[in-house]
């Protein structure tokens, strides 16, 4: 044990001189440090909680990354491009790729149940079987994840507790959305989970469904469907094919080779009939591919009497809301009508082939710029095999405003940590400058006795890092303590319309605490070396002469 140290423990508890006026100096001293520690450790869980908090919520919506086409200037409403072999490629030999997906958006409205006519806008985000749900299991609050493995489209919707309060929604009801197209459509979901992430932002404004459904919606690629007509050509029934989107190179197969007629004549008489069309695109290199393929059957189930005043003309009666079955009647005479049973098989059609874009997650958050830009190297301005360019955009150009408001709360960590540092060195210097003067006699005795300025000086920085330790040791205490119960109880609550949570996160991490205390104790005693350097200025005669 050095002397320096030896004489500094000896002196430290001694009450003898100047007790009354340094006790309470001291103690200020103490506090004041106790309490920088405190507000700079909540000051950093608080930041670092609202930062990470709400980008884990961000992405956990949508992604650090996307995949979207050049055009674009809206991730929501866009054009789509075609799912693309080569994108894939590229995403799957990026290193810093953790895996992506491929989406669909549509906005579309839900209106309340019961009495109230509220109206809500929505966008109906759609997502495949290989879609990550562990964000949405997280805080799935009632019913469970939905399935949309399977050839047939799943009804299915993941809906927020915020959408469903303001809307008079509960789990398992049956709701219709309506979308925008040529003309206004509605479609019934099921609502078969509730989720609540409390990011009010998002929770009022995703619903999740089954990609297929807004691929269709969308009026993407080319689609169609079979149908029975309601009124004769040349006295014979007609069955044919109405086609949406851009028919472009299609041909038509009705089981006697290619050609380019879109209905084939049933006849004069309509019996039980299965019929079978296949739809083959005739690409650029002029090779023909199958696209899809629909069948419409057709059965016969009685005859009944014609009602008085009706139609001579066939007319249907609609079994389902999709229109696929129905009923048709032909009115054979005044007296007699022929009912026949009527289903439609509605092939996918092309919409399959495209997307919104893909969202791309990455290994490693901090490395974003990095893996943006590697991505955009290899797919800026190259055109994929469908001839589509497409553009590489990050999450911090989608949601700007947010992120920019998170940036500015860094200067905000620096501006407090400061502040309370400067505190706490002042309230030290003065407490150091305290057991100088008190202690002057003894500085006195000591250079008499051949003791040096430094070594002087390094027996009262030791009392100062001892006074600085006990501070901080106290400060770090109270700080864990509120920090914990701040984290497992989340008894401080926020207004999410203005800061997107519902209540304060804080987030601590081992490297952060550690290098805010060393950091802390580094500034300080640094600080108190030019109030040490007073001993210097003492005169060991005079203050042993005055006592």
């Amino acid at each position: 044990m050095s002397v320096e140290i030896f004489i500094a423990k000896r002196i430290l508890p001694n009450r003898s001189q100047g007790i009354k006026v340094s006790r309470p100096i001291l103690r200020i001293a103490v506090i004041s440090i106790s309490l920088s520690i405190v507000v700079n450790l909540l000051t950093l869980a608080v930041v670092n909680g609202f930062q990470n908090e709400i980008r884990r919520k961000v992405t956990g919506f949508t992604a650090p990354l996307f995949i979207q086409h050049e055009n674009n200037a809206d991730f929501y409403e866009s054009d789509p491009i075609h799912t693309s072999s080569r994108v894939e490629h590229v995403l799957n030999a990026t290193v810093d790729v953790q895996g992506f997906n491929r989406v669909a958006y549509k906005p579309g409205l839900i209106q309340a149940l019961g009495e109230r006519s509220d109206v809500v806008g929505l966008v109906f985000k759609g997502i495949d079987q290989s879609y990550n749900f562990s964000f949405i299991q997280e805080h799935l609050i009632e019913g469970k994840i939905p399935s949309y493995i399977g050839p047939f489209v799943s009804s299915e919707i993941l809906i927020s507790s915020r959408i469903c309060n303001k809307l008079n929604l509960k789990l398992n009801d049956e709701i219709s959305a309506f979308f925008v197209k040529d003309s206004p459509i509605s479609r019934k979901f099921k609502i078969i989970g509730i989720y609540d992430t409390g990011f009010e932002d998002y929770d009022e404004k995703l619903v999740i469904c089954d990609i297929r459904i807004t691929q269709k919606l969308n009026d993407w690629g080319f689609s169609g469907q079979l149908d029975l007509w309601d009124s004769l050509e040349n006295n014979q029934f007609v069955v044919s094919f109405a086609t949406q989107g851009k028919p472009t190179n299609i041909s038509y197969d009705w089981g006697k080779g290619l050609s380019q007629f879109q209905g084939q004549y049933l006849g004069t008489t309509l019996s039980d009939t299965t019929l079978r069309v296949k739809l083959y695109e005739t690409t650029t290199d002029l090779k023909t591919q199958l696209i899809d393929s629909h069948k419409i059957k057709i059965r016969y189930l009685t005859t009944a009497r014609t009602a008085p005043g009706a139609s001579n003309n066939p007319y249907k009666e609609i079994l389902d809301e999709s229109g696929l079955h129905y009923r048709y009647y032909y009115p054979v005479s005044n007296a007699e009508t022929r009912v026949y049973e009527v289903k439609i098989s509605a092939g996918n059609g092309t919409s399959g082939d495209f997307i919104s874009g893909y969202e791309i997650h990455t290994k490693d958050w901090y490395e974003l710029d990095h893996t943006l830009l590697a991505l955009r190297k290899q797919l800026k301005l190259i055109p994929n095999e469908h001839g589509e360019l497409v553009k590489v955009v990050s999450i911090f150009d989608l949601e700007q405003d947010l992120f920019n408001w998170l940036a500015f709360l860094d200067i905000n960590v620096i501006i407090i940590l400061v502040l309370m540092l400067l505190i706490g060195i002042i309230n030290m210097g003065s407490a150091l400058l305290v057991l100088i003067i008190i202690r002057s006699n003894f500085i006195g005795l000591m250079k008499a006795m051949g003791g040096s300025n430094r070594q002087l000086r390094r027996i009262f920085l030791i009392q100062a890092a001892y006074l600085v330790g006990s501070g901080m040791f106290i400060g770090n205490i109270a700080g864990l303590a509120l920090y914990a119960l701040q984290r497992f109880t989340g008894m401080l609550a926020l207004n999410p319309e203005v800061y997107y949570l519902d209540r304060v996160p804080v987030e601590l991490t081992l490297n952060a605490f550690l290098l805010l205390n060393l950091g802390s104790f580094v500034v300080c005693m640094t600080a108190l070396l030019l109030p040490s350097a007073l001993i210097a200025r003492v005169n060991p005669v005079k203050t042993i002469k005055f006592n």
